[in-house]
């Protein structure tokens, strides 16, 4: 089955949304945008963790892994966005950023999820 690539996008992050709400997670934000930064998803469970998470979706993994996929520049502008978002909310608790990498299979999604992937 072909995807668009916006299509392909728009199903792994609501696979991941999915994996994480499994895991206990609330989504709190999908596509969260501060200035020129974006976060695919942001999540939290109780007062305790708040997970800022980069969903990379591939129909193959032949172009590599997708973890290799996330640049210096991005990893600063969502640290930045983490920064505004945790301003916004008052947050006390932990945070944590994840990077999902989901590589489309026959049978759906294949995750991995790479936790504290970057400070």
């Amino acid at each position: 089955m072909a995807h668009a690539p916006h299509e392909l996008g728009r199903a792994g992050e609501q696979a991941a949304a999915d994996y994480y709400q499994a895991q206990g997670f609330e989504v709190l934000a999908c596509g969260y945008r501060h200035g020129r930064a974006e976060v695919d998803l942001v999540l939290r469970r109780g007062n305790e963790l708040l997970v800022f998470a980069e969903v990379k979706t591939r129909s193959s993994s032949q172009f590599g892994t997708p973890e290799t996929f996330v640049s210096e520049r991005k990893k600063e502008l969502f640290r930045l966005a983490a920064t505004q978002l945790q301003e916004e909310m008052d947050w006390r608790g932990d945070i944590r950023f994840d990077i999902l990498a989901l590589t489309l299979l026959s049978q759906g999604f294949r995750i991995e999820q790479f936790e504290d992937a970057f400070y």
